[in-house]
């Protein structure tokens, strides 16, 4: 794709974060951007200042989870636009815990929207943009669609499970020689409201298991993990990599390689069938004392 002047691009989980910085970033270029949230209010605000920038933009409220929002997000796109250029599957929740305490409502709420979402988003986008030939999906992964470190085993499911999806289309395109470019976003941490997502996690898929209050320990880590997170990468560098990637048909979108040996390292393992070198915490002291993560 040569420029996104002129073109359509529909953008899951584009009220804030990633989001909202990727429907900035495609709409100062000149394309005609569609958000789609689940957060009504944050999604109106959004628009509105895109539209006062000069943007043409609209929102549509949707739950990514859901077979007939994505379906319903597709037709109200196609009825906009007539044609879509660009999807970027992005919208995403956080969360966690030890793999023993889980409940299947943490299982189902995570993979509902990191999984899930993409999936809908490719089974209702991907036809359209085969037919016409200009097109991009950017589905969103993660570092964690790289590594498996403890306490997030449904975001890493999730994260891994975009990765292989993403490639495997990939593959499908190249083979049947179609002009749709596909690129999965990797991001390590950035400066985003996903470690408060529990804000909107439905009620239907609240966890029946009631934490344990907080210890000393906890609180502290928490404290850690929140400066850390607001000294990360920004979203409007990370809209600039995959506004880059869709022009260049970039396929991997890595916003920073701190975390390139531990994917290496894993990588060595499967290769000489080693057990699992051990990782700790994703975000622990050590790697606060090593300062955020840099852009390469």
């Amino acid at each position: 794709m040569d420029t996104l002047e002129g073109k359509a691009a529909v953008i899951t989980g584009g009220a804030s974060g990633m989001g909202r910085a990727m429907a900035d970033r495609f709409g100062a270029a000149g394309a005609r951007i569609m958000i789609a949230d689940v957060e009504g209010p944050a999604m109106d605000a959004a628009v509105a200042e895109m539209n006062d920038a000069g943007i043409d933009a609209v929102g549509v409220l949707t739950d990514v989870s859901s077979e007939r929002d994505m379906d319903e997000l597709a037709e109200a796109a196609f009825a906009r636009f007539g044609q879509v250029n660009v999807v970027c599957n992005n919208a995403g929740v956080g969360g966690g815990g030890l793999m023993h305490e889980l409940a299947t409502a943490d299982w189902e709420w995570i993979l509902g929207v990191n999984l899930w979402g993409v999936i809908h988003g490719i089974r209702v986008f991907l036809p359209h943009l085969m037919e016409h030939g200009d097109g991009h999906i950017v589905n969103t992964g993660s570092i964690a669609g790289h590594t498996s470190y403890p306490n997030i085993g449904p975001y890493n499911a999730s994260k891994h499970a975009v990765v292989t999806i993403s490639e495997t289309l990939y593959n499908e395109l190249q083979e049947s020689g179609s002009t749709v470019g596909v690129s999965v976003l990797c991001p390590g941490l950035v400066t985003t409201n996903i470690i408060n997502s529990e804000r909107n996690r439905p009620e239907t898929l609240r966890s029946p298991i009631i934490p344990p209050d907080l210890t000393p320990e906890d609180e502290e880590r928490i404290q850690l993990m929140m400066a850390i997170y607001e000294d990360a990468v920004k979203p409007p560098e990370v809209a600039e990599l995959v506004y880059n990637a869709v022009l260049d048909n970039q396929f991997y979108i890595w916003t920073d390689y701190v975390y390139a040996p531990a994917i290496m390292q894993r990588h060595e393992d499967i290769q000489k069938g080693r057990n699992p070198s051990f990782r700790g915490q994703l975000i622990d002291e050590d790697q606060a004392a090593k300062g955020p993560p840099q852009d390469s």
